[in-house]
């Protein structure tokens, strides 16, 4: 049975077509963007990018570069609550990282806002929610918990890949919902249950509905190039999420492999086997891996890769009349490759 018959696409399907400027230079493009999240009345201002919570990926050392640039980091959920405590104390900006969680780990949440609130005199303000499957009831059962217990924090939740999970984690009590369920660079979810959704189909068809509820989407997967990420935004995402382009920096934190001179840093979905032995001892028997674990060329400081992107950005827009990320959506045109 075929419920959409349409072809859906990926970001390699399609081009965005050059026009007319206003803008002669990268110079002119302002990359700095406000978001509402519409449940906690709460304004975000950055670029809104954020690092994966992925091993590797979203470190407090990455977090701690990334605020540097106004991008926002979904911290690995294994950092312990006095570990955050430290990182604060450092300098690490919690407007600009966000508090992760599963789905069987609502009961911690309170101590964490707690404990660092405590500590730190600061009120952590974001959370993410981050579960393989976001049309579990239990899941939006969690969501309906948290947001009575703090209607004014900031909650992303996801993931799902269809308006209707959208418009399901927003009724729950989300602001923001992440959107992709197989994309990822390092997911192998789609090869292993059959299940999944083109990126930028999903990303295109599920902001219709966001934007209906006043809210907004995070495209998290299948990022592979600062085209990528403009094309997401053109597709309507609000945020995208960056975990494999991220990966393999030094503030990273992952242990070097050298082979043949060269210096490589392992990369690993969060459902690999990798993951579940490191952080669960075992890989569950009623469990199968749906990630993959694989090496990555080191590609030293972060700053670099933020530098290319960001630039890759803002030539974007001056090829396509947009002055800012809010205007790309709506200045973009795609053409079917």
């Amino acid at each position: 049975m075929f419920h959409y018959k349409d072809k859906k696409i990926n970001f390699d399907d399609v081009l965005i077509y050059p026009k007319p400027s206003r803008y002669n230079s990268r110079k002119e493009i302002n990359l700095d963007t406000k978001i509402t999240f519409p449940k906690s009345r709460l304004s975000w201002e950055g670029v809104p990018i954020m690092a994966s919570n992925m091993d590797h990926v979203g470190t407090f050392s990455m977090g701690m570069q990334l605020q540097k640039f106004r991008i926002c980091n979904a911290v690995s959920k294994f950092y312990t609550k006095d570990e955050w405590v430290i990182a604060i104390k450092n300098g690490l900006n919690m407007d600009f990282n966000f508090l992760t969680f599963g789905l069987d780990e609502i009961k911690i949440i309170d101590s964490y806002i707690s404990y660092i609130s405590s500590k730190t005199n600061y009120m952590p303000k974001y959370i993410v929610f981050d579960v393989p499957n976001g049309y579990i009831k239990k899941f939006k059962d969690v969501i309906k918990e948290t947001r009575r217990a703090f209607p004014k924090l900031g909650i992303i939740a996801g993931n799902v890949v269809t308006p209707e999970g959208v418009k399901s984690l927003i009724d729950a009590g989300s602001d923001g919902v992440k959107v992709g369920i197989g994309s990822g660079n390092v997911c192998n979810t789609t090869n292993v249950t059959g299940i999944g959704y083109p990126q930028l189909s999903a990303v295109i068809e599920c902001s219709k509905e966001a934007k209906k509820q006043n809210s907004f989407l995070v495209s998290d997967g299948g990022i592979r190039s600062s085209a990528d990420i403009i094309k997401a935004f053109a597709g309507g995402a609000g945020f995208v999420m960056l975990g494999s382009m991220f990966s393999g920096h030094e503030e990273g934190g992952g242990p070097i492999t050298k082979i043949d001179n060269k210096k490589f840093r392992k990369l690993y979905g969060m459902s690999s086997t990798e993951a579940m032995n490191k952080h669960y001892g075992k890989v569950a028997e009623y469990r199968a891996s749906e990630g993959e674990s694989i090496l990555v060329e080191d590609k030293g400081t972060i700053i670099n890769t933020v530098n290319q992107i960001l630039g890759g950005i803002r030539s974007a827009c001056t090829y396509i009349d947009a002055k800012n990320i809010g205007e790309i959506e709506n200045k973009s045109d795609f053409i079917l490759v």
